[in-house]
């Protein structure tokens, strides 16, 4: 998500953050049925810079030396800096920095989703690069190794249904929204899914999430303002759906650079802190760069861990 200069943002200006974890739980105490756990990451927003290397080594240090191992690490997007406004060349500088920090280092099982600073060329209006065969969200799916914009998996007793939320719109702008073709192929997903199985929902841009209301100048004359950009414009309707399917249980996300748990209808919203925090440029308002640590239950409960991690 933008709300800062990201060329400022290249810059090499020290970082210094606390470590701070929370927990959110789904009831008072914590049942008792652990399925598996994952790590979450969204945000990293990776570039090439000597301070963002040693910012995802430490990241990468700390969850590989989990004693508590995860699954897998669940990436919910905005993978490098920003492809969205950015030439060939210096996007193609910020996937060889992530693969070269992230990609090859990890030791986990990975799952990913498209953020829309991974989109390419989106904002540059005045290049004629629509017929680059990488252009759009092509780049993403490559790097990426996705076969689709969206798709589904099942672990261990749970289904997780990845979706993509980037929309374009006004040619070099985007809003938040499944268009119509993955929203019908989402109901035929959970309309397909036994009622015993707990769905995970995951998205980079969240489809309800409490601290939109906090991010950026958005009480405007004395009434709230939640541009599209920040959380899904078609949250009522696929709202509606989840409540056909009461076996969706919770809803990843990141995008904010904030976190919160919003619980709706006996769905659990969590999103989630992001790992470069404010850009790499210390903290985010009250949140420093993070990695969620989540615990998946059999009776469709999750807990979320949020870490601070410092370097």
């Amino acid at each position: 998500m933008k709300r800062r200069n990201f060329l400022g943002a290249l810059g090499t200006s020290a970082l210094a953050v606390s470590t701070l974890s929370f927990t959110t739980n789904a009831a008072p105490d914590a049942p008792k049925n652990r399925l598996f756990r994952i790590v979450h990451l969204t945000d990293m927003h990776i570039f090439e810079s000597e301070k963002v290397a040693r910012g995802i080594k430490q990241l990468l240090k700390e969850i590989h030396q989990l004693e508590d191992k995860p699954d897998f690490v669940l990436n919910t997007g905005d993978n490098i800096m920003d492809a969205l406004k950015h030439s060939k060349e210096e996007v193609e500088q910020q996937w060889n920095a992530w693969t070269r920090y992230y990609k090859n280092e990890l030791q986990y099982p990975l799952y990913n989703c498209i953020g829309n600073h991974d989109v390419w060329g989106w904002g540059l209006k005045e290049q004629p690069i629509q017929n680059d065969p990488l252009y759009g969200k092509a780049w993403a799916l490559k790097m990426l190794e996705l076969k689709n914009r969206y798709y589904s998996f099942e672990h261990k007793g749970w289904k997780f249904i990845i979706l993509d939320s980037p929309a374009s719109v006004n040619e070099g702008s985007y809003t938040a929204r499944l268009d119509d073709e993955q929203f019908m192929w989402l109901a035929s997903e959970l309309e397909n899914t036994a009622s015993s199985t707990p769905v995970c929902i995951v998205s980079h841009i969240p489809i309800l999430s409490a601290s939109v209301f906090y991010d950026g100048d958005n009480l405007k004359d004395g009434n709230w303002q939640v541009p599209g950009a920040w959380m899904h414009t078609d949250s009522k309707k696929i709202k509606d759906l989840f409540y056909k399917h009461k076996n969706v249980k919770a809803a990843l996300s990141g995008h904010i650079h904030l976190a919160d748990k919003t619980e709706y209808l006996g769905v659990q919203y969590h999103c989630n802190g992001a790992a470069c925090g404010g850009w790499w440029d210390g903290n985010y308002q009250e949140f420093g760069p993070a990695y969620a640590i989540i615990d998946f239950y059999a009776n469709g409960d999750i807990i979320t861990n949020l870490k601070e991690y410092k370097f």
